[in-house]
């Protein structure tokens, strides 16, 4: 008589390293900057480029200064955001020391977004870019997760705008609590950085553990 299949052993969800690859394409050519002037005068006869650049730059203030030692791009806040939970923020025109202390807990297998709360001044700013890169810390710290966020091109406001990712979830498991450091960075089609930083996200069983 068969013997009835003993259970498969349950085992903890591992985590996978991310490899670093080279993403960048030796073909692509990054778009010419160009004023908001100069864009205004362009492609007249292009219909549907004229109504694209109204409907962008509707509102827009050329020559706007609110930041004077800033690029055209100054991100100002980031927020956690967890949907029946208050945001936890982060102030981004702190010392990036004093960012880099910053630590926020999260309930594992818990739906999530990040918030990018910022400002354009002066001039347009086309392709701005988000990046995350995320490493387990311990001995070795593992790079388990690597994001790139396009948030689109903006006019120069009095109003601050923002930028929300897709919606994200933490993993569960005992291997994957812990604490993670996450590099964060805000970039433009012209590759100027806006601001580079580094932060803390600590993955726990629970929200009071």
């Amino acid at each position: 008589m068969a013997q009835p299949a003993e259970p498969a052993e349950q085992t903890e969800p591992q985590l996978q390293e991310v490899q670093d690859e080279d993403e960048d394409n030796p073909n692509y050519k990054v778009p010419e900057k160009k004023a908001l002037d100069e864009m205004l005068k362009q492609d007249k006869e292009d219909e549907s480029l004229e109504k694209y650049k109204r409907e962008l730059l509707q509102g827009g203030e050329p020559g706007l200064e609110l930041y004077p030692d800033r690029l055209n791009a100054v991100p100002v806040k980031l927020a956690l955001v967890v949907e029946g939970r208050p945001d936890v923020e982060v102030d981004l025109l702190k010392d990036l020391e004093e960012i880099k202390k910053t630590h926020l807990v999260i309930k594992e297998g818990t739906t999530y977004r990040v918030k990018i709360y910022f400002y354009v001044q002066r001039d347009i700013v086309t392709g701005l870019k988000y990046t995350q890169n995320l490493y387990k810390k311990g001995l070795k710290h593992i790079k388990v997760d690597k994001s790139n966020f396009m948030v689109g091109s903006y006019p120069p406001r009095k109003e601050i705008q923002s930028y929300t990712t897709p919606p994200d979830e933490a993993p569960s498991g005992f291997i994957a609590r812990g604490q993670y450091k996450v590099d964060s960075q805000f970039t433009d089609d012209d590759n100027h950085n806006y601001l580079k930083w580094e932060w803390t996200l600590e993955i726990k069983k629970d929200w009071k553990d």
